[in-house]
């Protein structure tokens, strides 16, 4: 079975607390964009041995089994439902450490190929329940519709958020930023109005309203994160933001952005929203 995992930005970004158990409320808007992996899962034959074998293509995912979400996503299932063997084939066309949600997407649809191959019976609410162990906002990417996100990520609200005719622009510079980083120096805080409000609002006036709490310290430690930001803003971007914890800037604008060339080293997208 053939399936194509998506990737995400965030509208907004507000780390609000900090938790007892360790981890950190956020509000953010998850928005779901066209730039895709493309995941296969074939059966084996029983006498394999090993359960699952996985080959990747493109883009080389650079962990251990142990932490491979695609892996990790066969293995809640298989505890449960005792899965044949597969093999699982990954081409990564998403780049890693982007904050785009490439490995978190890769991991959500590995489950729902999984639900649809072996009939295993789960709706949306379970297969997000299963999600949710794999991280934060894996559980989005079950119902892969815009929606607001809080507490870790994985409380999810539908919302309706028009960008249909926008024109999107990604610039993932050659470094990346770690969560421990990004998290260490967060300044908490919350959106001067609701964030549903904001985002209710013309996209031109997004930019003095909707925030990335990660943005002041991690532009300021990665100045050539910033320079992407206001070249993108200088190129006419309506709204340029850091997506996640970066380190991938995006740009919305009204027509074709046609920067290539512009951003020497870095990765390069742009698609129609």
């Amino acid at each position: 079975m053939l399936a194509f995992p998506n990737s995400k930005i965030n509208l907004g970004l507000y780390v609000t607390e900090k938790r007892t158990d360790g981890f950190h409320n956020i509000e953010t808007i998850f928005f779901p964009i066209p730039l895709k992996d493309i995941l296969e899962i074939l059966p084996l034959k029983n006498s394999v041995p090993d359960k699952v074998i996985f080959t990747n293509t493109g883009i080389q995912v650079d962990c251990s089994a142990e932490k491979n979400l695609c892996i990790q996503a066969y293995n809640l299932l298989d505890a449960d439902f005792g899965l044949p063997p597969v093999e699982i084939i990954l081409h990564k066309a998403v780049p890693m450490g982007a904050g785009l949600g490439g490995g978190s997407a890769d991991g959500a649809f590995t489950l729902s190929l999984l639900n649809q191959m072996f009939t295993l019976g789960l709706d949306n609410e379970k297969l997000a329940g299963y999600a949710s162990q794999l991280g934060s906002d894996c559980a989005f990417f079950i119902y892969n519709e815009p929606a607001m996100g809080t507490g870790r990520g994985e409380i999810l609200y539908p919302v309706k958020v028009n960008l249909q005719g926008h024109y999107l622009a990604l610039v993932k510079p050659y470094v990346s930023v770690g969560t421990a980083e990004a998290y260490r120096d967060v300044k908490f805080g919350e959106p001067e109005l609701p964030l549903l409000e904001i985002i209710s609002r013309p996209v031109t006036e997004w930019k003095a309203l909707l925030k990335n709490n990660f943005e002041e310290n991690i532009l300021k430690n990665h100045p050539e994160i910033a320079a992407i930001k206001e070249k993108l803003y200088g190129s006419g971007a309506i709204y340029a933001c850091m997506s996640g914890s970066g380190s991938t800037v995006f740009g919305i604008f009204n027509k074709p952005a046609m920067l290539e060339g512009l951003f020497p080293g870095c990765f390069y997208w742009e698609g129609v929203l």
